[in-house]
């Protein structure tokens, strides 16, 4: 784990962790928007390429329009995500990741590395 790792992991939290502290932590932030229930599929989706919105609701089964517009919305206004608008009859929509985006798909590896290396026997999480 590299300085910059240890540092924050290192550092020494009040006792108790104020909430506006909490609140206010890039790191939970983080947290809440890759816990999600899409946000994380979305950004491993468009890890691989490019796509238009409706590849991506046929990708992802169970999810909403609304949820899926709600999803890439969210993503694209924390600079996660792009949207570029072809000019074309109908327009289309084309949804990747921003340079931002795409150096998370590093730690995201290593977190689902972790995961699968750290699963319980039953395959089942948290149990």
């Amino acid at each position: 784990m590299s300085a910059t790792h240890t540092s924050v992991l290192a550092t020494e939290l009040p006792r108790p962790v104020p909430q506006t502290e909490l609140d206010a932590c890039p790191v939970s932030a983080l947290f809440r928007r890759l816990g999600d229930r899409w946000s994380m599929l979305v950004i491993i989706l468009l890890g691989g390429r490019t796509h238009r919105y409706n590849e991506l609701h046929r990708a992802i089964e169970g999810i909403s329009q609304r949820m899926l517009t709600r999803t890439l919305r969210t993503l694209e206004a924390d600079g996660l995500v792009t949207r570029t608008v072809h000019p074309t009859v109908p327009p289309s929509v084309e949804y990747g990741l921003t340079d931002r985006g795409r150096s998370l798909l590093v730690p995201i590896s290593a977190l689902a590395d972790w995961a699968v290396e750290n699963q319980n026997p039953s395959g089942r999480c948290g149990t």
